[in-house]
């Protein structure tokens, strides 16, 4: 009656559900790992860049900075680069309207913005599928599994518990292991989801307040209005 002499002596159906459920809750807790050093790098990344871009540095230097040879830009400054190269490209252009300009500016970012939210929800629907399937495949494995106890019952002229006993036994594994799968995901998803809601806004904020920032600088430059 040990768990594993249950799991041997189940029957083809519920080995397959039990190893279905196991390679969705290990697949799932690679998914965890990997979104916790994402999401973690893209907080860190998030910090350091806004440290040096409200610090009065100049935005070429900080372009510079960033996108110096070896090194790979990432989350909210790939927004950032996106958006004062498109700024500058179009500002070197003759006869292009400062409204133009800031289009193609917004443009880029949003693309580039996009391109960031992409990265951070990635992998999020497998949790979710995850946490909300397997209680249900494990119920089928579960429900399978006492069905096939109750055929073999009425081959025995008497049922006793002793008989009974291992076939619901290892019927239930199933269910547990279904729980063992769902409860991490569903945990790890809801987590992840409002960690990467919280990272997009401050991306979109940023987003923002730079293109309010190159408005004024394209107008100054045109002798407009600040």
């Amino acid at each position: 009656m040990s768990i594993w002499g249950l799991i041997a002596s189940a029957s083809f159906v519920v080995q397959l559900v039990m190893l279905i459920l196991l390679a969705a809750s290990v697949l799932s807790w690679i998914v965890i790992f990997q979104r916790i050093r994402v999401l973690k790098e893209a907080k860190k990344v998030r910090t350091s860049f806004e440290e040096n871009f409200w610090s009065g540095i100049d935005l070429s230097q900080l372009y510079r900075k960033l996108t110096q040879e070896g090194r790979k830009v990432e989350g909210i400054e790939n927004i950032f680069t996106s958006g004062i190269k498109e700024f500058t490209r179009l500002r070197q252009s003759h006869n292009v309207d400062p409204e133009a300009i800031m289009d193609g500016v917004q443009r880029a970012m949003r693309v580039a913005l996009y391109r960031e939210e992409e990265k951070l929800d990635q992998h999020l629907p497998f949790l979710a599928t995850v946490g909300s399937t397997s209680p249900y495949i494990g119920l089928f494995g579960t429900v399978w599994g006492i069905m096939h106890s109750f055929i073999g019952l009425a081959e025995v002229q008497q049922a006793t518990l002793a008989t009974v006993a291992p076939g619901i036994a290892e019927a239930l594994i199933a269910t547990a292991i279904g729980l063992a799968a769902a409860i991490p995901a569903v945990i790890a998803y809801n987590r992840f989801s409002s960690t990467a809601e919280s990272l997009g806004s401050s991306y979109e904020n940023f987003a923002d307040e730079f293109t309010s920032i190159l408005h004024r600088k394209v107008h100054v430059r045109e002798g407009g209005a600040v």
